[in-house]
């Protein structure tokens, strides 16, 4: 949530809360935990006294720099970005089911991010889409464990079936996107999906 839409950890009423500082276009490995006062946390790593006896060993300065630099552009941004992106996923949204009979939309239809969609094909697996259109990046519904395919735990969660789960396609949208690409993306899943329910899967 947070970098995408305004994050109080007053009006939360929370004791912890975490940021991934990929997720705001910081650096991948840095990441900041808030701690409410009065509130404990066992250290998993035992060392040295860095960042408040929670986690030992010498900090990275310039990942912290980069964390810092993306939370005050996120927090410039933050208006702007949280518009586009919506039109960004709507558009998406809107095309995929014009396009796509049976189509399921998971997750609340309004109490979501701007970002992201998720949506599922019943009766093809999310995986087997995505295979056909290299140039697009998304995520499927289930998640590969021991070598085994199965639902994500996040669907499952919420009452999502396995046959439903299986065929999800989970898509977001960036900063640095475009309108023409979220429809041309939107084309080439619509396509693809064409493809393999005629039995074609080139």
């Amino acid at each position: 949530a947070v970098g995408k839409m305004e994050v109080d950890v007053t009006d939360l009423g929370v004791d912890f809360l975490t940021v991934a500082g990929h997720k705001l276009y910081a650096p991948k490995g840095i990441g900041a935990l808030f701690i409410r006062n009065g509130r404990n946390l066992t250290p998993l790593i035992h060392g040295a006294g860095q960042e408040y006896g929670k986690r030992p060993g010498t900090e990275n300065t310039i990942l912290s720099a980069g964390l810092g630099a993306s939370c005050r552009i996120a927090k410039e941004r933050l208006k702007n970005d949280f518009q586009n992106m919506e039109i960004f996923r709507n558009r998406l949204q809107e095309l995929l089911f014009g396009g796509l009979d049976d189509l399921v939309l998971n997750g609340h239809p309004e109490k979501r991010f701007p970002n992201t969609l998720n949506v599922a094909v019943p009766g093809i697996e999310g995986g087997l889409i995505l295979e056909g259109m290299p140039k697009i990046m998304a995520s499927t519904g289930a998640a590969c464990h021991d070598r085994t395919v199965k639902l994500s735990h996040v669907l499952s969660a919420m009452g999502v079936s396995q046959e439903i789960g299986m065929g999800a396609l989970r898509f977001s949208a960036g900063r640095s996107n475009t309108i023409e690409q979220i429809e041309e993306a939107a084309h080439s899943i619509i396509n693809q999906v064409k493809r393999m329910r005629n039995g074609r899967t080139q």
